[in-house]
């Protein structure tokens, strides 16, 4: 480019509206029908995401920036959303519109934690998902790899062969790897046990955080026909959308108690599109009852309060609320980074993301709003800055 745009944002969350063909095309021809593929919905005339004769979701559904009507519509086919939530080359453009410099890449179809693929019977064509879009992902980055940073998903369900996965990703050049914050809810050990230990491991080895994106554990009742009969879809949308930040508070407390921390002092984890309002009371919560329950009695491998580990290794990402220099003080400059979540729903988008910067972090001193839009990001990812930055 002659002219490069000023770029003064890192982008930590936002999502990849995966190719019809992604699995289809990188599978074994045996599993084909066994893997996601995009079909035409007759009912609901639109594109939409099958395995066998289950419908996963709708293609649009997570594509909806800039969609010329409001949410639950959305854009019915591929051609009809953004071109840059399905397009590397395109995103590209959008980003340098805003003067993002790098985005983080999250999926979609596979769910938020690998759950969907989790759910799968089929023990091969489970593990043929995820590492055809580790490699899709990989590829689509490669519209230029210092700007577009893929973080894989991970069949957490077979901790050998998530290791396996873990290594062979990050040498393919996955900045991050995807996890879910409650296991427990798929039958699995909690997030606690020493189970997971070789996970941590890998991913400390490798320099790899790991994300736990909201919605990464199990839905339950959130949307079932019940409630959306009587709070209708968007207010049902509003809501979970709402109680999942908190969920994710859940994961992160679940995670200060663990062990793991003081286990991995090396490992970072990311609390992704789940907000940062919440965690100064949830800090000061834990070493209350971190203290009146004297926990380091009990547990000799504590060797700090929860909210020190905390401000040692986990991060939070914020969008659109108003980030105060008390939230600062409480949480950690060093511990938050900057979204938009394009192209979800409740994404910003275009013009509401200087929009949104100059509200929610407009109080800060400019060496803070540094830290928050771009060094946090580019210090944990390894990101490279653009020439002259």
């Amino acid at each position: 480019m002659t002219d490069s745009p000023a770029y003064t944002i890192i982008d930590s969350d936002t999502h990849v509206t995966e190719a019809p063909d992604l699995w289809t095309s990188r599978v074994p021809a045996r599993l084909k029908d066994r893997v996601p593929r995009v079909e035409w919905d007759p009912e609901k005339q639109e594109q939409a995401w099958y395995i066998g004769d289950e419908w996963i979701n709708s293609v649009g559904i997570t594509a909806v920036a800039g969609w010329k009507d409001a949410y639950p519509s959305h854009p019915p086919r591929y051609e009809d959303a953004h071109p840059g939530s399905y397009d590397a080359a395109a995103r590209l453009r959008y980003m340098d519109e805003l003067g993002i410099w790098a985005g983080v890449l999250y999926p979609n179809v596979g769910g938020f934690g690998n759950q969907v693929f989790g759910r799968l019977d089929d023990a091969e064509a489970k593990l043929a998902c995820v590492r055809a879009y580790n490699d899709f992902l990989i590829d689509w980055s490669s519209a230029d790899r210092k700007r577009l940073i893929p973080v894989m998903t991970l069949p957490y369900w077979d901790v050998s062969a998530a290791v396996a996965e873990i290594q062979r990703c990050a040498a393919l050049g996955h900045r991050g790897v995807v996890f879910t914050g409650e296991p427990q809810s798929f039958g699995l050990p909690v997030l606690a046990s020493r189970h997971w230990d070789p996970i941590w491991a890998a991913a400390q080895d490798c320099k790899l955080p790991v994300s736990f994106h909201i919605g990464s554990g199990d839905f339950g009742d959130e949307f079932s026909e019940e409630r959306v009969e009587v709070e209708g879809y968007a207010a049902t949308s509003a809501r979970a959308g709402a109680k999942i930040f908190m969920t994710n508070g859940a994961h992160v407390l679940d995670l200060l108690f663990s062990g793991i921390l003081e286990r991995f002092p090396r490992l970072r984890f990311v609390s992704v599109e789940s907000g940062v309002g919440w965690i100064p009371f949830l800090l000061q919560c834990a070493d209350y009852q971190f203290k009146a329950m004297a926990v380091s009695k009990e547990r000799s491998d504590f060797k700090m309060l929860p909210s020190e580990y905390f401000k040692r290794q986990i991060y939070a990402c914020c969008w659109f609320e108003t980030i105060t220099a008390e939230t600062i003080e409480r949480v950690g400059a060093e511990n938050i980074m900057f979204e938009t979540d394009f192209p979800h729903p409740t994404s910003i988008y275009g013009d509401e993301v200087g929009e949104t910067i100059e509200s929610s972090l407009g109080s800060l001193s400019e060496e803070v709003r540094h830290r928050l839009l771009w060094e946090n990001a580019a210090k944990l990812y390894e990101i490279e800055a653009p020439a002259g930055k």
